[in-house]
């Protein structure tokens, strides 16, 4: 294991909710707010509690068309498939609600405790997160209420209205350029320090939200789109100009796959992750995986390009379908890093073992397709106790915000600027460089190989459904049929004669497997662009929040 900060396994009790008389003696095993909030320490320590918010290991991608769920993801496949329900209350919304009044209590006490500058890095901690909850809200519900105060119930900002979604954009790039000012350098952070939030971090969201926002205006109208994806841009090239971060290559060739489970932890492509440490705080995320709750589609697969550089569609070194592994050859190296090729060596409790997806036994999938990303190579692992962390922001997502930020403002992309960009990404596996004589000469539209290269790099790392409602292009991805391995006609279906087409399994026309037929998805505009308020919310509100079209 890598040397892990201390601080996430602090927990502080802090009275905030409850008076005391006069006579009362307080608890002797808690600490009393008015005796709190005095030393930069205790302001270090409440700050502690904000990164238990960090996204951890989740199904998030069951809700795009790059992946296929069931069992514990039923739900997020019904965001996928459009049938889902306005809830009455959704954790998105309770949990960032939870972490703004957090940081705003922070925030609040910092400016009564007179310590001033001692305390500048962790209000920075607090301007972050509590930019990251308003981030999680705006792109998952558009605008939202705006609080920047603690309230309690008798407040009349119990009742705010939803501000704009530019409103809310514009609040949490704000709290981040101030925050900014006010925190460390990644390099300034001590051993014990690792995992605390930095001035990469609040760059990297920054950057983030703004090519969000930008590229929402540009696609749905509503506002200019020229001051965000300005800001996206300035964001990414501050944080690329710091040489605080690089991608990871501690493992050669293979080093794309080990960056996401316990090899890649505390690397420099690292920029901000949910930490996870043995005999504390582990997870089993890579037993679920192996259970296939979580598959690949053949619309992702089929991205993949081939050795050449070039889509399968025109490439001569692709192989088809009709073996296990015929389409897995001369492709792009993170295929293989991200899919099982059937046959291949995965680790598991008796060691490195051929696995074989299917449709019959333990490594059945919906598609025939099974994830390799995220598997980590260890016995603890494998025994319910994961330790890798899940890397929430990273070097070469900012890479990708850049590459695309750049050619949405100027409608091209310099070969100079893809080398800095794109091309760093593809040399790590190994992929020829994108230039742009290679498009106009092979007839590729470079916003679409820019898109694609940020589908495969970020696949399953929880951005594709946000991304095609961002590009507008939802409408169109989403009700596609969710698709998977050829099988009538190949090996797959003379390894197991027992699962028979129309029975066991549906196919199309071609052969191919239909997990879950067009018929049975919709996306609906404007409805699906956005989340439903949760009920409950709108039901309190006394009136002053309004529900998102179409629900």
């Amino acid at each position: 294991m890598n040397t892990r900060a201390k601080f996430a396994g602090i927990a502080i009790c802090l009275v905030l909710t409850f008076g005391c008389s006069p006579l009362d003696l307080g608890p002797k095993d808690q600490i009393s707010d008015p005796s709190f909030w005095k030393t930069p320490d205790q302001f270090q320590l409440a700050a502690n509690d904000f990164y238990f918010s960090l996204k951890g290991p989740n199904y998030t991608e069951v809700n795009s068309d790059i992946a296929f769920g069931s069992g514990a993801t039923v739900d997020l496949a019904a965001v996928s498939n459009g049938s889902y329900l306005a809830p009455a209350n959704s954790p998105v919304w309770n949990d960032a609600y939870t972490g703004i009044r957090a940081t705003n209590y922070l925030l609040q006490k910092a400016a009564e405790s007179g310590l001033g500058p001692q305390i500048d890095r962790w209000v920075g901690e607090a301007r972050f997160f509590r930019a990251y909850h308003y981030w999680n809200l705006v792109k998952t519900y558009g605008g939202v209420p705006l609080i920047t105060k603690v309230l309690d119930v008798t407040s009349a900002e119990v009742y705010t209205p939803r501000s704009t979604q530019q409103e809310i954009i514009d609040f949490v790039i704000s709290d981040l350029d101030t925050a900014v000012t006010k925190l460390v350098k990644q390099s300034e952070l001590s051993g014990s320090e690792l995992g605390r939030v930095t001035q990469g971090a609040a760059l990297a969201l920054k950057a983030r939200a703004a090519l969000y926002q930008g590229t929402w205006l540009k696609y749905h109208g509503g506002g200019d789109p020229a001051p965000y994806l300005a800001a996206a841009i300035a964001a990414a090239e501050q944080l690329i100009a710091s040489g605080e971060y690089q991608l990871y290559s501690g493992q050669g060739p293979q080093s794309y796959k080990y960056l996401f489970i316990l090899q890649g932890d505390d690397s420099k492509e690292v920029i901000l992750a949910r930490r996870f440490y043995a005999g504390r705080a582990t997870h089993n995320w890579t037993r679920e995986l192996w259970f296939n709750y979580m598959i690949p589609t053949k619309k992702l697969a089929d991205m993949y390009l081939a050795t050449d550089g070039l889509p399968i569609t025109s490439s001569p070194l692709f192989k088809g379908y009709d073996s296990l592994t015929t389409e897995f050859q001369n492709r792009d190296p993170r295929m293989a890093m991200t899919f099982v090729v059937p046959g291949s060596a995965v680790f598991q409790e008796s060691g490195f073992q051929p696995v074989f997806p299917g449709f019959r036994g333990s490594s059945a999938t919906r598609t025939g397709y099974m994830l390799r990303k995220f598997l980590d190579e260890s016995v603890e692992a494998t025994q319910f106790q994961g330790e890798y962390d899940f890397k929430e922001f990273r070097y070469g997502e900012v890479l990708l915000i850049l590459a695309e930020a750049l050619f949405e403002r100027d409608g091209v992309i310099s070969d100079a600027d893809l080398t800095r960009t794109i091309n760093l990404l593809r040399g790590r596996v190994g992929m020829p460089a994108l230039t742009n004589a290679f498009a106009t000469g092979n007839g590729l539209n470079m916003l679409a190989e820019i898109r694609r290269e940020r589908t495969v790099e970020l696949a399953f790392e929880g951005f594709r459904r946000e991304d095609l409602r961002r590009w507008k292009t939802a409408e169109t991805e989403m009700p596609q049929a969710m698709m998977g391995v050829k099988f009538v006609g190949t090996e797959y279906q003379q390894r197991d004669t027992s699962v028979h087409v129309g029975r066991d399994v549906q196919v199309d026309g071609g052969g191919f497997i239909v997990a879950e037929p067009a018929a049975s998805r919709h996306f609906l505009v404007p409805k699906h662009y956005l989340d439903p308020i949760p009920l409950q919310q709108i039901q309190l509100s006394h009136g002053t929040l309004t529900q998102n079209p179409g629900w």
